[in-house]
């Protein structure tokens, strides 16, 4: 009889320990559990935390090793936004397998519509739909900012559309370049249609501004005590927050349905091997102008939500590079993943508002190392994917579709000893 393995010995060990503890019935009972219910868990707690966070971050460290302190509240929002974006770019690309390199402008078309339906832009004009802070006599168009967010959405899914149907009939590369291609347009067009046959669409470079606040109004604010505009709130920080973590939990829910829907279905297949996805009947076409118009209403609505945030839409905020960043959350992540992309568009988005600025003051402090770590965000953002591609190509919670693909892609061995090759 074979002698036990150092290996084995350990598991023993621990195994005794684990039954000793108690630990061991509690990982039965655990496991005994339906597995909705082992998921639901979790993810209570974490949304329990995300929610209280504005309410005692301030009692957290603020000496941190390496981070120096914990994301403000005010990076909070950025992040919720940025990731809502994400998630709505892996309905493209990860469920779709469509690279698409120009959703920065769906994002501009977004903040846009919130500057038309709701700042004084154009003067020529005086509409109020449920607006809040702001004059009953002010000119231009004033819609309640959370219309807004809808009417944003489904004018950039139009934008989606209308952008997709000449573009998706190509594939690989040349999706890929065409897609940049309006990428590049639209904030050009931003830039530019300040005098469109004398009329002001955009206010040029200067872009829209003031945008109106959220808030609900004298009513709801006398009746359930909701606040009448977040702008003239003392917690207006934390109001964003709340209301950013509502959103991006609706784009989640959505994206989870979607994915197990009939639809999602057709996107994988599609992914997978769009020539048999077409012999067994799915419509193409349909189907990834689909994926492309769902995709563009998520960032649309998050685009719209910035403009509101920041009070402004501005053509400098659209550049090329924004479409570079979601991409990387979206390979970070997991492409298909949801949780995936929901992780690493929060750490990616961490990183580009206050993370790099941190850890370069640490070692700038505490290390011989002199240099702003801030400056090279886009070369460490590289050297990231680089090294997922190397050592955990599925990314970081990978989809379990998507990483059997690339396990019989790879040849990987199984743990049951079988090569795929």
């Amino acid at each position: 009889m074979a002698a036990p393995t150092p290996r084995a010995g350990v598991r023993k060990r621990m195994s005794a320990a684990s039954r000793a503890t108690g630990l061991h019935h509690a990982r039965r009972g655990w496991r005994e559990l339906p597995s909705r219910l082992r998921t639901a868990i979790p993810l209570v707690g974490l949304l329990a935390l995300a929610a209280t966070y504005p309410l005692f971050v301030e009692s957290l460290p603020h000496d941190v090793f390496l981070i120096q302190e914990f994301p403000s509240v005010s990076t909070g929002v950025i992040m919720m936004i940025f990731t809502m974006m994400a998630v709505g770019l892996n309905i493209v690309i990860g469920y779709s397998g469509l690279l698409d390199l120009g959703y920065v402008a769906f994002y501009a078309v977004g903040a846009y519509t919130a500057g038309w339906l709701a700042s004084g832009q154009f003067q020529q004009v005086r509409f109020h739909l449920g607006s809040v802070g702001i004059s009953g006599e002010a000119q231009g168009i004033h819609l309640n900012i959370f219309l807004v967010l809808l009417c944003a959405g489904m004018l950039t899914a139009l934008a989606g559309i209308v952008i997709g149907l000449p573009t998706l009939r190509l594939r690989g590369d040349y999706l890929a370049i065409v897609t940049l291609g309006f990428g590049e347009i639209i904030p050009q067009f931003v830039r530019n249609a300040d005098d469109l046959g004398g009329f002001d669409l955009t206010h040029g470079t200067f872009g829209i501004s003031p945008i109106d606040s959220p808030g609900f109004g004298e009513s709801l604010n006398s009746a359930v005590g909701l606040p009448t505009s977040f702008n003239q709130s003392f917690d207006k920080v934390n109001l964003f927050y709340w209301t950013a973590i509502g959103l991006l939990i609706i784009t989640i829910f959505c994206s989870v349905r979607l994915r197990d829907s009939r639809l999602g279905r057709a996107w994988i297949a599609i992914r997978e091997d769009e020539t048999a996805a077409a012999a067994m009947g799915v419509p193409l076409m349909r189907t990834k102008t689909w994926a492309y118009a769902i995709g563009a209403f998520f960032g649309g609505v998050a685009g719209a939500y910035f403009g509101a945030v920041n009070s402004g839409a501005f053509p400098s905020q659209f550049s090329f590079n924004i479409s570079v960043f979601l991409t990387c959350m979206v390979i970070l992540g997991g492409m298909g993943s949801v949780w995936g992309v929901v992780v690493a568009g929060a750490i990616l988005a961490w990183l580009n508002q206050e993370g790099l600025a941190n850890i370069g003051t640490w070692l700038n402090n505490n290390t011989p190392v002199d240099f702003e770590v801030a400056k090279y965000q886009y070369g460490i953002y590289g050297i990231i994917i680089v090294l997922m591609m190397i050592f955990r190509p599925v990314g970081l919670i990978p989809e379990g579709r998507r990483r059997r693909e690339i396990q019989e892609g790879s040849g990987e061995t199984t743990r049951y000893g079988v090569s795929h090759q």
